[in-house]
């Protein structure tokens, strides 16, 4: 028996080195943040600071004080507090993130490690806009859902692309991978989106559950909007249209762990 196991643990190491000596041919490294830092580092990440809703009346008021790296951790958290500023009071705040023009795309392979908040009205993204709007406005120019979750189902992680016209046919298509064990909050994931000129793909820690090789915008047929460069987000947004309102059962503060963020880009 303690011969098997030897041999299977062997043999399953040696598939993990393989695949990951395939990766490295195939994928060449060029962004990085493992957040080792004391603070954000501002020449990769600006916050937006807002209370806009993101258009899907959410209830936070989006703060640089509730980012903050921790033991080589990113940490976006959600607190339950009044906050008043420009944009007007909410009674919750949260943090948001981007690269735009310090971070900017056309392809390439995106790895976060990542650990989820749970709860009812806890909605965590990773996800990525286009830098330049070269269609015109959302969703014209498209948005890729690399990872989302709706905390009242925190076993389950969704990635989409959104894509279209808003005013003659606004586009939104994906699905979702579920987790055996209970909830995305209990250990750190890897979300992974390869994006190549003809086909995007999602991955949860090396698993393949989404290929979509079709979409269009107003004025162009495929590949268009997702020709062009797109620039990453992470955010932890508090209530809206798709998780509800935080209710008696949420527990706050909440938070959403990032362990690192690399970016590759396919050798020639």
């Amino acid at each position: 028996m303690f011969s098997l196991r030897i041999s299977t643990f062997v043999w399953v190491f040696s598939c993990v080195v393989a695949l990951a000596a395939e990766d490295s041919a195939r994928w060449q490294l060029v962004w990085q943040d493992e957040f080792d830092g004391k603070a954000l580092d501002l020449s990769k990440w600006e916050f937006e600071v807002n209370a806009q809703g993101g258009g899907n009346n959410e209830l936070q008021y989006y703060v640089t004080n509730n980012a903050h790296l921790m033991d080589g951790l990113l940490v976006l958290e959600a607190r339950k507090e009044r906050y008043t500023g420009p944009g007007g009071t909410r009674e919750y705040t949260s943090s948001r993130i981007r690269t735009k023009r310090k971070g900017d795309w056309q392809y390439g392979r995106f790895d976060i490690r990542a650990r989820l908040p749970k709860g009812k009205g806890m909605w965590p993204a990773i996800w990525m806009m286009p830098t330049d709007e070269t269609y015109g406005g959302w969703p014209n120019s498209g948005e890729i859902d690399i990872m989302e979750l709706v905390g009242h189902e925190a076993h389950k992680v969704h990635g989409t692309l959104h894509y279209g016209d808003a005013v003659k046919g606004h586009v939104y298509k994906g699905t979702n991978s579920a987790l055996a064990v209970a909830t995305f909050a209990d250990d750190f994931h890897v979300f992974r989106l390869d994006w190549e000129p003809e086909a995007m793909r999602w991955f949860v820690d090396g698993h393949l559950y989404q290929t979509q090789t079709n979409w269009h915008t107003r004025t162009k047929p495929f590949p268009a909007p997702f020709d062009q460069r797109f620039h990453l987000i992470l955010n932890l947004a508090i209530g809206g249209n798709w998780p509800g309102n935080p209710d008696e059962k949420t527990v706050f503060p909440q938070a959403m762990a990032v362990d690192y963020v690399r970016v590759y880009r396919k050798r020639e």
